[in-house]
């Protein structure tokens, strides 16, 4: 079995998740994340220059989009605000439950969700301990919810918590739970100070979904003070962070399932694409 290689539905700006699919399409994927998402109804949904799929709706009619052009949804995004204070206009607890319970109609195994950067001063001013404590709060009820649903959690790195093989273990320790695994993002786990080789010596087969970034020389100066750093811009291979090590050291330790291109720009997707196909990806 090869490693599986998809894209990100939010590719092209001003246009719709349908747009976004056919793009996706006939660049030949066969794999697709439904990414950028929120509670209920969106205007820019009903005239036509965002791609946001809303959590309530019709988990069945968003299937039905992609199969229709011959995708399989392989992970519902829900990268969230897990250190802000919770409030009714930040992405947590209450949409992650909601993106659980979407993949879980419709038999996608994986919503993939992050830490995120903290906006306020209560976020910054957190220990290590109160950081960790509110981030298992966070999702205590998403994974038994997840759990119920026969759903994977997984938390990518993306934060001071996250980006730390040593307090993300903490992480998973006290969240003491099955229906929780990670999501490999390369260019936020090296951005964030962190070696991704080490990330897969660790964590090994709790490693179910990849997100793939590489990053330029400019990036290295900001190594260890930024975390997460959305799409790349560049192809995959022509970076620092070393893709191709870190595509064996997955193919070794196992790993044959999902992954996906957080690729931004047409050049740069494709050569990405023929770079991981390269390797030995499908």
């Amino acid at each position: 079995m090869a490693i599986k290689t998809g894209c990100f539905a939010l590719i092209n700006p001003f246009t719709t998740l349908d747009k976004q699919l056919d793009q996706i399409k006939d660049w030949g994927f066969a794999y697709a994340d439904l990414t950028d998402n929120s509670d209920g109804a969106c205007l820019g949904n009903e005239y036509g220059f965002t791609s946001i799929a809303s959590l309530d709706a019709n988990p069945f009619e968003l299937k039905r989009m992609f199969e229709s052009r011959g995708l399989t949804m392989t992970s519902v995004c829900a990268h969230a605000n897990l250190l802000d204070p919770s409030a009714p206009w930040r992405y947590g607890t209450e949409q992650i439950i909601k993106a659980v319970k979407l993949a879980g109609a419709i038999g996608v195994k994986h919503v993939i969700t992050a830490e995120g950067d903290p906006k306020t001063e209560f976020g910054e001013q957190l220990s290590d301990d109160e950081a960790i404590f509110t981030i298992c709060e966070k999702l205590h009820a998403p994974l038994e919810v997840a759990d119920d649903y026969g759903v994977k959690i997984l938390l990518e790195p993306h934060g001071r918590v996250t980006d730390s093989i040593p307090l993300l273990e903490r992480v998973i320790d006290n969240c003491n739970s099955e229906a929780l695994g990670v999501n490999l993002d390369t260019g936020n786990f090296w951005l964030g100070g962190s070696d991704p080789l080490e990330f897969i010596q660790k964590f090994g087969t709790k490693i179910e979904h990849v997100h793939w970034k590489d990053l330029p020389e400019e990036f290295v100066s900001k190594r260890g003070e930024m975390f997460g750093c959305g799409m790349a811009a560049i192809p995959l291979g022509s970076g620092v962070i070393g893709i191709k090590a870190i595509f064996n050291a997955l193919v070794e330790s196992g790993f044959d399932g999902y992954s996906t291109l957080e690729i931004a720009g047409e050049e740069a997707v494709l050569k990405s694409y023929e770079f991981l196909k390269s390797l030995g990806a499908e």
